[in-house]
Order: structure tokens, then sequence, then C-alpha cells
């Protein structure tokens, strides 16, 4: 036979195929009636592994096994996002336990911050909520979580991701072992200066001050000099600390709004290399709620230790075409090679195509978690 005989061959195969996939969705919308009725479950994984045993014995060589399995694990797939879609149309999904709300409460709200007063932290929060914003600060990440779950705070303002040093991993983990979630978030640009004592010069200085990849994003500028670099847990810190020894030799790596709070001169402005360097911002409470008007959603889930179990989770995107904005996996606890994966997705919790994909996330994912709507 010539190519062209044997390419009309495979389109008779194929027409074939098409018509028996149609015949099998079909039966499938039945088989999600039917569950509605009894209130089964859509995802049987027992039934699923049985199901690809038997169809993979049918096959008479190993390639032919592989290869039916992976296209029966898509059919199969697809026959579960078709019935979760039924479920929803028919209201059978439920209601997710986040409240939609026109706006925040912030009038009177009281707002915590992590690190000292001039913090890139505390000019997000003046930023988001205003500069006369009720607010208090801590030394860490944990206890600004553990500040809005016990309720002394209404808000927390987190960092989650620098545009060049990347995610803030303490947040990721704290977002997925507390019962707070994200309800907002604030974008600064970051523009590092060098700040002394007030009459201190460029040429005074000996010992440098901030947090290390604040050291990090001005190597280029501290390069011309033989200055001594000291990292601190923070650049409020270390900006506090210059102001408080009163040295002209000591100079601090912060923003200018750390500067202006504690009285310290600019020596030089923007000297970190990356003029377009910004941190995220996140605004965190310890209640289920979301605007009404949120277009951001972040989630949590952890996945099977098996070939092909998170290109399954994120095929729920696909199939609800949904737009994935980012990715991100971090190590489990106690769990060697296995991670969790956090993702944000352009949506609302109130669209239908979002509930559908939450729903099929929830049911076939390890502890999925709705981190906010925002």
């Amino acid at each position: 036979m010539d190519l062209l005989e044997l390419r009309d061959q495979l389109d008779v195969i194929d027409a074939r195929i098409v018509e028996l996939y149609e015949k099998r969705m079909e039966i499938c919308g039945q088989v999600a009636a039917y569950k509605i009725e009894t209130g089964k479950k859509v995802f049987d994984k027992q039934r699923e592994t049985e199901k690809l045993a038997k169809v993979k014995s049918l096959t008479h060589t190993e390639l032919n096994s592989q290869g039916i399995e992976e296209l029966f694990e898509q059919i199969m797939s697809m026959s579960r996002k078709l019935q979760y879609k039924i479920l929803a149309e028919r209201g059978s999904i439920g209601k997710l336990p986040f409240i939609g709300v026109d706006k925040l409460e912030t009038d009177k709200a009281r707002v915590v911050f992590q690190g000292a007063e001039g913090a890139y932290s505390q000019a997000a929060m003046m930023q988001y909520f205003g500069n006369e914003v009720n607010s208090f600060h801590v030394d860490t990440f944990r206890e600004a979580m553990s500040a809005i779950d016990e309720g002394s705070a209404d808000f927390a303002v987190l960092p989650i991701e620098n545009s060049t040093a990347g995610i803030v991993n303490e947040i990721y983990d704290l977002l997925q072992e507390y019962e707070n979630y994200i309800v907002g978030e604030q974008i600064i640009r970051i523009e590092h200066c060098l700040l002394g004592v007030p009459g201190a010069k460029l040429s005074d200085i000996r010992t440098v001050y901030s947090h290390p990849q604040s050291l990090m994003q001005s190597s280029r500028f501290l390069a011309n000099y033989d200055w001594q670099q000291i990292s601190m847990q923070n650049n409020a810190f270390a900006a506090q600390k210059v102001a408080e020894e009163g040295l002209k030799t000591q100079a601090a790596i912060a923003g200018e709004h750390a500067g202006k709070v504690y009285g310290l001169e600019v020596l030089q402005k923007g000297i970190n290399h990356s003029g377009t360097n910004s941190t995220r911002f996140i605004i965190v409470t310890n209640q289920k709620i979301f605007q009404k008007d949120a277009k951001k959603i972040s989630i949590c889930f952890e996945v099977p230790h098996e070939s092909g179990s998170l290109y399954h989770m994120l095929s729920h995107f696909i199939y609800n075409n949904l737009n994935m904005t980012k990715i991100e996996s971090r190590p489990m606890e106690g769990r060697n090679w296995e991670y969790r994966f956090f993702v944000d997705f352009e949506g609302n919790l109130a669209d239908s195509a979002v509930k559908n994909a939450l729903r099929g996330l929830r049911d076939e994912a390890r502890n999925m978690k709705i981190l906010g709507n925002y």
C-alpha cells in the first residue's frame, strides 16, 4: 500500500474512535445522573485502577499496553470532568465555605506587619490601608500569622514574592499551616538607599548593615567600596541600629521610608542594580471572605507520589478554561521527595468554571486548600 491508502485507513479508524468516544461520554452523563441521585462520589480510585488493568490486559505488546494505559487515563479524566460539570449545572456541588463581600471592613481594622518601623512591609501596609492605619509590628512572620489567628489583629501584611529574589518560602508554609486567608495584595517598587546619620558622607562609611538579600541586590554598588557588610534580620532593624548608635562610620541599606522614620539621611539613592525590583505583599485575615470583584485565586494541594499525578491535577484548569498564572512547590516535612504545590489562577469563587475545577481538584488531590480569592 502507498502512504495515501494507509492514511485513508487511519481516517476510517479515527472516525470510529470519535464515534465511540462520543457514545462513551453520553453514557458517562447518565453515570453522573445516577451519582447525583445516589450521592456517590465522581472519583473512584479503585474502579479506575481495575479498569486500567483490564484494558491493558487486552493488548498484545508492552508498548501497546503502555499506550492504552495513557489513553484510558485521559479518557477517564475527561469523563470525570464531564461529571463534575453536570453536577455543577444541577447544583449538586455545594457551596464553597467562603462569603462574598462588597468591600473589606478596614476603617477600624488593626493591622500587623513583620519587622520594625520603617520596614517595606509597613510601607506596603500604608499604601493599602492608608497612613492613619491602626497598626503594630512583630519580629517574625509566624508571630504575624498568630496575631490574626488569635484575633489580636484583623489583618496581616506579609511579603510573599520578590521579582528578583523569588518567593518567601516561609510564607507559603505558614499559609498552609494556619487557617488564615488572602484577601488582597499590594505590590511596591523596591528602591534601596544607603542611609547614614546626619552629616555622614560616603567617605566616612566603614560598615554597612542590611538584610542578606538587600546586600546581594546592591552588590554592584558595594563592590566599589571596601566596606564590611553585616547581615541583619531585615532592613528596618539595620536602619534602627545605625540611628541608635549614631556613628558616621556606619550605614544601612533600606528604603527611603525607613530613613524618614529613624531620622537618617540618604547618602546614595537607588543602589540596587535592578531598576524593576518589586515585592508583592499579601493581605491576610482569619475570615473566609472574598471581595465580589476578586480576580485571582490561590490554592495549595498535595498529589500522590506517582507518575502523571500533577498533570491530572493541572488538567482541571485546562478543561475549565482557567488561566493558571503561577505554580510553586514546597517539600513536605517528614516525607522525602514529596511536595506540596501552590497555584495561582485567574477567577472568582462565584464562577461556575472555578467551582467545577475546585470540586475536581478537591476530590482527586490530597488536602486541597483554598488560600484566598483577591
